[in-house]
């Protein structure tokens, strides 16, 4: 398993989400090449899933580039849900 973890913390929610897809894009590629059996999953905070990742497009966008997310705590930084 490997996890990219995004903080979401700047100004412009989507560029974020466009540029964490296109990292995990491109990490989970390069891991297909490098080690097969891993997993990547993509750590967003909480609040960030619950206000943008449950919209309708970016649900779609999740599905079609089949995402693994794990949602946290920042504070904490403990997981709060695996999400497949």
């Amino acid at each position: 398993m490997a996890v990219e973890v995004k903080s979401f913390f700047k100004t412009s929610v989507i560029s974020e989400f466009h540029t964490a897809l296109g990292q995990f894009i491109n990490y989970r590629l390069a891991l297909s090449e490098q080690e097969p059996d891993r997993t990547l999953y993509l750590a967003v905070p909480i609040d960030t899933y619950t206000s943008f990742f449950t919209i309708r497009l970016v649900q779609n966008i999740i599905k079609t580039y089949q995402l693994k997310l794990i949602t946290y705590q920042p504070v904490t930084e403990d997981i709060v849900e695996w999400i497949n």
